[in-house]
């Protein structure tokens, strides 16, 4: 489960993109996630993006059932997955349907712009919070002759191929005469999305889309 960015404290997490980082329960069962959330979520002093806003009980309500509730299945959100995915992504909404939801069908078009946006956003950001792994102040530290070839061994050998990757593409993205092209242009396409997810809550409760574009690894 996925929570809202700020319900849960992210206090004690290694920081990748912080604008972004969440922490959220894993569980066999929706009742078992219900229950680890609610007890997760809670304002925590050490992590100044906790909401201080009560967090209603999950639990009570997992068995509230759906009758009423407006679901808007959104295309944008399934486009592109595997037709299985998707085919179940429509047997759910029949069965809210048959539940007693009220379904419609909602267009977001902005959301294509996301994953690019995020592309930018999190390696911009992650590279400047990895920039504390230099093997001087705690975790790793690979020993050499100076702290510059220090800093070098010790954030190649701590680094995977993917981190190093996305370091270099974050730092690119917020160097002198890039920062306003790229990561300056990824925040104003974040507040795009953001604003498309407000106009379609406006309309329904809850949005219907896929998890992930092919079925889960076992």
């Amino acid at each position: 489960m996925k929570p809202t960015y700020g319900r849960v404290s992210r206090y004690g997490l290694v920081a990748f993109a912080s604008s972004l980082d969440q922490i959220g329960p894993f569980a066999a069962n929706v009742e078992d996630a219900a229950l680890l959330y609610d007890v997760l979520a809670e304002h925590d002093p050490c992590d100044t993006t906790s909401l201080r806003v009560p967090s209603p009980s999950t639990r009570e309500a997992v068995g509230a059932g759906v009758e009423d509730i407006r679901v808007g299945v959104c295309p944008d959100l399934i486009a592109g997955c595997a037709p299985d995915v998707a085919a179940r992504v429509y047997e759910a909404a029949d069965a809210l349907a048959a539940a007693g939801a009220k379904v419609e069908e909602v267009c977001m078009p902005e959301f294509s712009y996301g994953l690019t946006a995020y592309y930018l956003i999190a390696p911009a950001e992650a590279s400047s919070n990895l920039a504390r792994y230099d093997g001087v102040r705690y975790g790793l530290r690979v020993e050499a002759d100076d702290a510059a070839a220090m800093n070098l061994a010790t954030r190649t050998a701590g680094f995977g191929a993917e981190v190093k990757r996305r370091i270099m593409l974050g730092t690119y993205a917020l160097s002198a005469g890039y920062y306003d092209a790229y990561y300056a242009q990824a925040q104003r396409a974040r507040t795009m999305v953001a604003q498309a997810f407000e106009r379609a809550y406006a309309s329904v409760d809850v949005l219907l889309g896929a998890t992930a574009p092919p079925r889960p690894f076992p």
